[in-house]
């Protein structure tokens, strides 16, 4: 797979553990890629869930993935702030097909106030006995809620204020 480049337009593709498609994103525009993360951004993208309901984002919001870390971010743009969904996930995989993962359901909200919450418990616990995650998963789900609550606390990467700007007016200069 050729890696993309910036201005290039991608699909990501999330699955659950079992290997069904639970949704896609069309049309992600690239705005980086290294040999670990590629950042990208969603404005007004095109949403297929696995019902094959479709729907819209709403806002522009910057995408971060990672090969070697359990969750992927979003960074939601709005008016009144930035609020972000993080989403605990396998690290991604890149083929001629789209950028693709495991959608793990546990999920991170954190508030443009910085408030922080956990979603989804149940619907992991749930999916974790339906699907039979190994112990090893699970384990290393928690570890990762650990790593990505260090970063919302220290405020690195994708939860620093720069991050967003930067990223934000980079989309704006490729999208002329």
């Amino acid at each position: 797979m050729k890696i993309p480049k910036e201005g290039d337009f991608i699909t990501i593709q999330s699955y659950k553990h079992d290997g069904s498609l639970h949704r896609t994103w069309r049309d992600t525009m690239v705005l980086k890629t290294n040999e670990n993360s590629i950042i990208g951004v969603n404005d007004h993208t095109l949403v297929t869930e696995s019902d094959d309901r479709r729907w819209v984002t709403r806002e522009p919001a910057i995408v971060y993935f990672h090969k070697k870390f359990w969750f992927n971010i979003i960074a939601m743009i709005r008016e009144e702030g930035v609020s972000y969904y993080c989403n605990l996930a396998s690290p991604f995989v890149l083929d001629n097909e789209a950028l693709k993962y495991i959608d793990y359901d546990l999920d991170v909200k954190v508030f443009k106030d910085g408030e922080k919450k956990l979603l989804d418990v149940e619907e992991y616990e749930r999916h974790r006995r339906q699907m039979r995650y190994p112990k090893e998963i699970d384990y290393v789900l928690k570890e990762n809620v650990k790593i990505l609550v260090d970063w919302i606390n220290n405020e690195k990467g994708p939860f620093s204020k720069e991050y967003v700007e930067i990223w934000y007016d980079r989309y704006h200069q490729l999208k002329k």
